[in-house]
């Protein structure tokens, strides 16, 4: 699978997801269905590992502290992506969360963070991102 199927797999995953998680916040509660969902997502990769993984768990002590938190900002992503998404609209909510992840992703390449090769932001950049901000503000208008 290329880089760029998986990446219009997981906007399209992300997209549903975050519909189904925000649904099921309404039913049973916020962090009730962060915890299902977080619980689900869990044993599903666990399951998954042991049947498809590597074995390279045991050198997560020769891992980067730092990256061993991604587990708590995949909460903070399943809350607050259920939040934006119960207050605005599915299409409003990702719109910012893409120019959100858009913005964050290019201060990451800009400044080489987590060992990322850097690559400057240019103004091309920033003229995509003020459109991206115009497309949002266009989507709410209310005709």
């Amino acid at each position: 699978m290329t880089g760029i199927i998986s990446c219009i797999i997981a906007g399209a995953a992300m997209s549903v997801q975050g519909v189904m998680n925000t649904r099921l916040s309404e039913k049973i509660g916020l962090w009730e269905s962060n915890a299902f969902v977080q619980g689900t997502a869990f044993a599903a990769s666990l399951i998954i590992a042991l049947i498809f993984g590597r074995g390279g768990a045991g050198t997560l002590r020769d891992t980067n502290r730092l990256y061993l938190l991604g587990g708590l900002v995949g909460v903070v992503i399943t809350v607050t992506v259920m939040l934006g998404m119960g207050k605005t609209s599915p299409a409003v909510a990702v719109s910012v969360i893409l120019i959100a992840q858009l913005f964050t992703a290019a201060l990451i390449d800009a400044f080489g963070i987590m060992g990322t090769e850097k690559t400057p932001f240019l103004w091309n950049k920033y003229i995509g991102l003020a459109l991206m901000t115009g497309g949002v503000l266009l989507f709410k208008l209310k005709p």
